[in-house]
C-alpha cells in the first residue's frame, strides 16, 4: 500500500488545523485538493480516516496514518537538520504532560531542550493517567505518563517518581482537624480537588478510614491556582512536594498527619524512531527529573 508523502503532510495538517479548511490555507491549494487527497488515502487504505466533525477527528485507522504521518515529517526534518544545519525551524514537537509536572519541573527542561535542539514544542496537558491515548492516537510524539507499560510503537522508561503530600492552611487544620485526622473530620472538610479525574485524595482518605465518605469538594483545574485555593483555605488537598516545600517552611501550609508521602512514578514514553531531537529531548527530560524529582 503505497501513501504519497504530500498526502500524508496534507493528513497531519488537516487535523493541526481542524478543518480541510483551515489545511487548504496553510497549505496554499484548494479545499477540494484537500479532500481529493483524504479521499484517495482512504481509498488505498479501505478504511474512513477522518470523522468529518468540527474540529476534524481522526478514526482508528486514521490514528494509525497520523502517527506515520508525523514519524516520516520528523525524519524529513531531521535529516535537513543534518544535511543544513542551521538556525530552529524544524517540524513542531507535539508532547503531553500532566499540569503538575508543568508547574514545577517540566518547563526548565523543556527550555533546555529548546535550547540544545533548536526545536519548536507544542504542550498539550492531560492528566498522567491519561496521557497514553494522546500518544496511542499520534496526536503527540512523546508523554509523561503514569504508564509503566509501553503504548504500542513506543518506548517507556522511568525517570523518578513525584511525591505528593496532604495539605491545608493553618486557619483550616484549626478548624476542620483540631481533634487531629480522622474519617469523621475528613468526611466533614471540604476537598480542593483538581478535576474528576483526580484521585489523590481518596488515596489519603484510604489510609486513614475504610468507611465510604463523600467530603464537600471544590474543582480547581489549574495547578498553580489548585495550590493557591488551598492557601487560601478553601479546602485541603495532596501537592507535589516540590510545589508544597516553600509553603510547609514557611508556615503558610500545613501537613495533614504524620503519613509519607504518596509517590507517583513517572513514565516517558516516546515513539520508537531514531531521531536526533527525541534522543536529544528524552535525554534532557531524564537528567531534569533525576534532579529535580531525587
Amino acid at each position: 500500500m503505497e501513501l504519497p508523502v504530500e498526502h500524508l503532510q496534507t493528513f497531519a495538517v488537516i487535523i493541526e488545523e481542524g478543518s480541510f479548511e483551515g489545511a487548504a490555507r496553510r497549505l496554499h491549494i484548494t479545499p477540494s485538493a484537500v479532500s481529493q487527497r483524504v479521499r484517495a488515502m482512504e481509498q488505498r487504505t479501505g478504511s474512513v480516516l477522518l470523522r468529518r466533525t468540527r474540529p476534524v477527528t481522526t478514526t482508528s485507522a486514521g490514528a494509525t496514518v497520523l502517527r506515520a504521518a508525523r514519524q516520516i515529517a520528523q525524519i524529513v526534518s531531521d535529516v535537513a537538520t543534518e544535511l543544513e544545519p542551521g538556525p530552529a525551524g524544524g517540524t513542531l514537537i507535539p508532547i503531553v504532560v500532566n499540569a503538575d509536572s508543568l508547574a514545577t519541573w517540566f518547563v526548565p527542561a523543556l527550555a533546555r531542550a529548546a535550547r540544545e535542539t533548536g526545536a519548536r514544542f507544542e504542550v498539550l496537558r492531560a492528566d498522567e493517567t491519561m496521557s497514553t491515548e494522546k500518544l496511542r492516537s499520534g496526536e503527540v510524539m512523546a508523554a509523561l505518563t503514569a504508564t509503566a507499560e509501553a503504548v504500542p510503537g513506543c518506548t517507556s522508561t522511568s525517570i523518578g517518581a513525584d511525591h505528593y503530600r496532604a495539605v491545608a492552611s493553618p486557619a483550616f487544620v484549626a478548624e476542620h482537624f483540631a481533634a487531629g485526622v480522622t474519617g469523621e473530620s475528613l468526611a466533614a472538610a471540604p476537598i480542593v480537588e483538581f478535576d474528576r479525574h483526580d484521585a489523590f485524595q481518596s488515596r489519603f482518605i484510604r489510609q486513614h478510614t475504610s468507611a465510604a465518605i463523600a467530603p464537600p469538594r471544590h474543582f480547581v483545574p489549574s495547578s498553580t491556582e489548585f495550590a493557591h485555593a488551598i492557601e487560601l483555605g478553601m479546602g485541603w488537598g495532596m501537592l507535589p512536594q516540590l510545589q508544597c516545600a516553600p509553603g510547609l517552611a514557611t508556615g503558610v501550609l500545613v501537613a495533614l498527619g504524620h503519613e509519607p508521602a504518596i509517590a507517583l512514578p513517572l513514565y516517558w514514553q516516546r515513539w520508537n524512531l531514531r531521531s536526533p531531537v527525541l534522543d536529544t529531548l528524552s535525554t534532557i527530560i531524564a537528567e531534569e527529573a533525576a534532579a529535580a524529582l531525587g
